[in-house]
């Protein structure tokens, strides 16, 4: 639960960042709207639960499979904190699925490489290609649309819908994020003997306190990331925000319903970049996107050597 309020506040400005910068929601508003969605959002992905929770890794029943969680979700803890208190929007995802891959090797547990290759690997590449592109094709549309409507009309109604986006990608934060969360709680329910490994359902209540932890996290709100996305990358209006977050949350359920274990950062990081692409090449701040890129290149190992340091450094005392 630790790792998941860390998730909530380290991705708040997934959901938000663009409403807050474009002034289509207050701040606090555009948190609370976060927080309800995501724990509504939570009770949908348990596709997504059910991947992190049995297809990565196999768990060995005792308390090398107990540490193998606790390395798992402290390394990707400290990770989020690392890039949360830098400003840089990474992946709670890959810092999960980096640090129980770590984690897995140091206890010379099972990887389940086929399933991380094809549910993790080729949706990390494509998803953010998909947000590129689809940020791009929707924002053109909609100036196709527009083109001959009365900016101030136009605008005004952008900030409105800007609410539905929003609601929308937060929802969509909730059905994978909290969704993972719950898979790595079952995965030490297993550990200790308390569940089958061939059960591969996910306990409501591990679901529900995954989602309230993660609601609650949200509204604690990550200002630092948020200034990064709402303005760091390119200077958003409220059609580019709503173009954005209407991207990003269509990849966010596609891949919800497949069961793929994508990243909100990724989705609207690249939404975000696509829409500003439609003003020019020049428009967009490339170097703090270098950035944001690196961090994302680092999660999996960052996270996975922090994970299995932790289950060597703990291993001894079990």
């Amino acid at each position: 639960m630790g790792f998941t309020y860390t998730n909530g506040f380290h991705d708040a400005a997934n959901a938000i960042a663009t409403s807050v910068s474009t002034r289509a929601l207050t701040p606090r508003i555009a948190l609370g709207l976060a927080a309800v969605m995501n724990l509504l959002g939570g009770f949908v992905g348990v596709r997504v639960a059910e991947t992190i929770g049995g297809d990565i890794v196999s768990v060995p029943v005792g308390s090398a499979g107990i540490l193998l969680c606790i390395g798992a979700l402290v390394g990707a803890t400290g990770w989020n904190l690392l890039t949360w208190w830098r400003g840089l929007p990474s992946s709670s995802t890959h810092a999960l699925i980096g640090g129980l891959g770590g984690a897995a090797l140091a206890a010379g547990a099972t990887v389940k490489w086929d399933t991380v290759i094809d549910k993790v690997a080729v949706p990390m590449v494509l998803s953010p290609v998909v947000g590129l592109v689809g940020g791009f094709a929707v924002m053109t549309l909609i100036l196709w649309l527009f083109r001959r409507a009365r900016p101030g009309p136009a605008v005004r109604g952008f900030r409105y819908a800007q609410t539905v986006s929003a609601a929308a990608m937060a929802f969509g934060h909730g059905m994978q994020d909290a969704s993972k969360t719950a898979g790595v709680v079952t995965l030490a329910l297993v550990a200790g003997g308390h569940r089958s490994a061939t059960d591969g359902s996910i306990p409501w209540w591990v679901i529900a306190l995954s989602a309230v932890v993660l609601s609650a996290g949200t509204y604690a709100g990550g200002w630092r990331i948020m200034r990064t996305l709402g303005r760091g990358i390119i200077h958003l209006d409220p059609p580019q925000g709503f173009a954005a977050e209407a991207t990003a949350a269509s990849v966010l359920w596609v891949a919800t319903m497949t069961g793929a274990p994508i990243s909100t950062t990724h989705a609207i990081t690249a939404a975000i970049t696509g829409v500003g692409s439609t003003r020019s090449a020049k428009a967009v701040r490339w170097g703090v996107a270098r950035s944001i890129v690196v961090a994302w290149v680092l999660t999996f190992p960052g996270a996975g050597l922090a994970a299995a340091l932790v289950y060597v450094v703990l291993s001894p005392l079990v």
